[in-house]
């Protein structure tokens, strides 16, 4: 029973963390990139970055599928290079967990960066700074409110996705089964009592991550 309940938790916990981590790190420079840049096709590429937000968890996970099947080239790579296809394995979950909370990253860090004074980052250009130093000691310290807060708004959501994972990664005990779709099983076997104390877990967790993106505002 303790083993039951701790396994989904803990893999829950590291998807999200690992999700998180790869949403930060895209979410961050490709909205530095979309905040300062114009060309032809921007609100188009935008669009399709937050598709995910508005899109059925169902529709999510079938696009993976495509995409990562074994009849798609990025698919037929991955499995050549690991020798087994990512579906149904825990990086599966991993990516669904991404894709989902991505747009949440992306909109809040470009909202912060977008809320610069350009001013300021010319001024630090006219010193001598350059790309990098720009970016690193003058925008992201500026727009840190709203990464923190999408951060932590990204992270959640991927805590608690349900539909693309299932579907892409599955529910296997022990490696792809997150806390979400231990909730459904328990459910629907009538294990209410679990379903429970996973339901409480998860309320647990998410309050306390909302309450933090409240308390940094």
């Amino acid at each position: 029973m303790t083993e039951g309940f701790w396994s989904p938790v803990q893999l829950s916990i590291q998807v999200a963390g690992l999700a998180g981590i790869l949403v930060f790190i895209f979410g961050i420079i490709l909205a530095r990139i979309m905040a300062r840049k114009k060309f032809r096709g921007k609100v188009l590429l935008e669009t399709v970055f937050l598709l995910p937000l508005v899109l059925p968890p169902s529709v999510v996970g079938f696009l993976l599928i495509v995409i990562f099947g074994k009849n798609a080239l990025p698919g037929k790579f991955i499995e050549n290079i690991f020798n087994q296809p990512i579906m149904f394995t825990w990086w599966a979950a991993v990516i669904a967990s991404a894709v989902v909370a991505f747009p949440l990253m992306y909109q809040s860090a470009k909202t912060g960066f977008e809320g610069i004074d350009e001013g300021i980052e010319h001024a630090a250009m006219v010193d001598g700074a350059g790309p990098f130093r720009l970016f690193l000691f003058i925008s992201l310290p500026l727009a840190v409110k709203s990464i923190v807060t999408g951060t932590i708004l990204s992270s959640a959501r991927a805590l608690g996705e349900f539909g693309a994972t299932l579907m892409f990664a599955g529910n296997i005990p022990g490696q792809t089964q997150t806390i979400p779709t231990a909730i459904y099983i328990a459910m629907d076997s009538g294990n209410m009592t679990l379903a429970w104390l996973w339901v409480a877990m998860i309320i647990a967790i998410s309050f306390i991550m909302l309450f933090a993106v409240t308390y940094i505002k």
